[in-house]
């Protein structure tokens, strides 16, 4: 089996000591490391482990035969484009287990018309950890709202709508919630 987990563990730019201490039960640099290279054999448990501490689903940490990857050509920064000094690649997006998502039907805040907006569904003991992130909530008679989690006072949540201008909104106890965490956009 061929893992893609040094690949994935460099974009989000962690280092083997950050994603060992990551991993429950935290687990030694040289372990993760041998498990990226292939010195280690890799089981499933391990591959969960790892995905869970890099937030990811375990099915991004494997490359399966015929599966295609775009090759990166240029990195892109302030000071122009520039060839990679090694090979790097994008794995196609995969669907992690309780994704939902958001389609952008017109152009507001950060979203332009035609977005998707990929969320990873979560109960309302984890609605902390999506301070500051864009969130989709349900309401009553099947409405949502969606927008920028910048609060919560027990169980209020605060939500900023994205477009200009627009006020705040207090939802009550929502059974729960959707967090952004990919943006597929066509060009």
């Amino acid at each position: 089996m061929i893992t893609r987990i040094r690949e994935v563990r460099k974009a989000k730019g962690l280092t083997l000591e950050q994603v060992a201490a990551l991993c429950q039960p935290p687990t030694t640099a040289q372990t993760i490391g041998r498990l990226e290279t292939g010195t280690r054999t890799v089981s499933v448990n391990w591959l969960n482990r790892i995905a869970d501490a890099l937030g990811v689903g375990s099915s991004e940490l494997v490359a399966l035969p015929g599966q295609s990857v775009v090759p990166v050509a240029a990195l892109l920064g302030p000071e122009g484009a520039r060839a990679p000094t090694r090979s790097l690649s994008f794995p196609p997006p995969v669907p992690a287990d309780a994704m939902i998502g958001v389609q952008v039907s017109a152009s507001i805040g950060d979203y332009r018309s035609g977005d998707e907006i990929w969320c990873r569904r979560i109960g309302p003991d984890e609605f902390a950890s999506a301070l500051n992130r864009d969130i989709l909530l349900p309401r009553h008679a099947g409405r949502f709202v969606f927008g920028r989690l910048i609060g919560r006072e027990g169980d209020k949540l605060q939500i900023l709508p994205l477009g200009s201008g627009s006020r705040q909104q207090v939802i009550t106890d929502p059974p729960w919630g959707a967090v952004a965490v990919q943006l597929v956009r066509q060009l």
